[in-house]
């Protein structure tokens, strides 16, 4: 196994790669998810947010993070591409930028809507795209 991963920068680049595919496969899920199932998103998230300050805007506060979750999915999987092709960390960085962004609304309405155990759950995945963006930037 030491002669595959021989140096320290091999070992950054393989996480790199496994860090953009887990966020590129987190936020095409999701987004994807948003859109074929737009009719029980919404219905849950109207339940979700129905004393919150937010409840007359769930549609299209959904419609917004859907596109960035999307954005940040396919932004991450063509860094992925690349990465993996020759090494330019560009189109990940954007990916991983736009996962965190998504990831702060997310955790926003979480702790509007008083869902305290849903915005916890977030964290780990937050903490997960600054470490990425740590690694993409060194």
């Amino acid at each position: 196994m030491s002669q595959v991963i021989n140096s320290p920068q091999t070992m950054f680049l393989i996480m790199k790669i496994l860090s953009v595919c887990f966020l590129t496969i987190l936020f095409l899920q999701s987004g994807i998810d948003k859109i074929i199932d737009k009719k029980g998103n919404l219905n849950w998230l109207r339940s979700h947010f129905a004393n919150s300050p937010l409840k007359n805007n769930v549609p299209v506060l959904l419609i917004i993070v859907t596109v960035i979750e999307l954005f940040s999915g396919l932004l991450n999987l063509l860094g992925l591409f690349i990465l993996v092709y020759n090494g330019n960390e560009i189109f990940a960085i954007f990916g991983t930028i736009l996962a965190s962004l998504a990831l702060i609304m997310l955790f926003f309405g979480q702790r509007i809507a008083k869902d305290y155990v849903g915005a916890q759950s977030l964290v780990s995945y937050f903490i997960l795209t600054l470490l990425t963006l740590f690694l993409l930037c060194n």
